[in-house]
């Protein structure tokens, strides 16, 4: 299988409009357009696919995270932030257009994401890192781009994937988690793709 986007090639920065938040002073809330995204060469016996997208670079501890005069250092160890989850997208689907799942930031979280016919999307880390927040707390389901840390020394990587199955649905609700995703897709994957990009809103952090 393969997959791309007309917007970013894979290894290198995604640009800030596809991204939840932009470098100013120190940030400023982006567009927050889904990025184009096209697949192919996907089994001929492929019933559905799944797309994902991950940060694998967030800080594991939050003590200096957006603080003034302080740095996340890039030593710190890493976990996943969850951005998107979409499940039983039909078979012959095979290109989202940009701004197709998203085109802007909703407060509180998009109640009923746009995605393919029959397509169900889940929760994604915006909820837990809103939470708490009077004007933007809620559950955040579908596509919410980039928005790393902006005294983060370490670049961000944003794994975009795109999995085969083979059935026409996974028995998963709206606001399914990644564990549920990744629990329901044991013994159906049957190929997948990835593309990455990488972000970050700290002008001393190339990318």
């Amino acid at each position: 299988m393969q997959l791309r986007s007309d917007n970013f090639k894979n290894g290198e920065s995604i640009p800030a409009e596809f991204a939840f938040g932009k470098r100013a002073d120190p940030f400023a809330l982006s567009d927050n357009l889904s990025p184009h995204l096209a697949w192919k060469d996907a089994p001929l016996v492929t019933r559905s696919f799944v797309l994902t997208c991950i940060d694998t670079d967030v800080p594991s501890r939050g003590d200096d995270v957006n603080k003034a005069g302080r740095t996340v250092s890039a030593d710190l160890p890493r976990v996943e932030f969850v951005h998107w989850l979409m499940a039983n997208i039909p078979a012959e689907c095979g290109e989202l257009a940009a701004a197709a799942c998203s085109d802007a930031i909703t407060p509180r979280g998009k109640r009923e994401p746009f995605g393919p016919p029959g397509s169900v999307q889940g929760v994604n880390d915006y909820t837990g890192w809103f939470a708490g927040d009077a004007e933007m707390s809620g559950e955040y389901l579908g596509y919410d781009g980039p928005c790393p840390p902006w005294n983060d020394a370490l670049l961000h990587h944003y794994h975009f994937k795109v999995h085969a199955l083979d059935v026409a649905a996974l028995p998963l609700i709206q606001g399914f988690s990644l564990a549920e995703l990744r629990a329901a897709m044991v013994g159906h994957v049957l190929a997948e793709a990835e593309l990455v990009g990488t972000y970050s809103l700290n002008p001393a952090v190339a990318g």
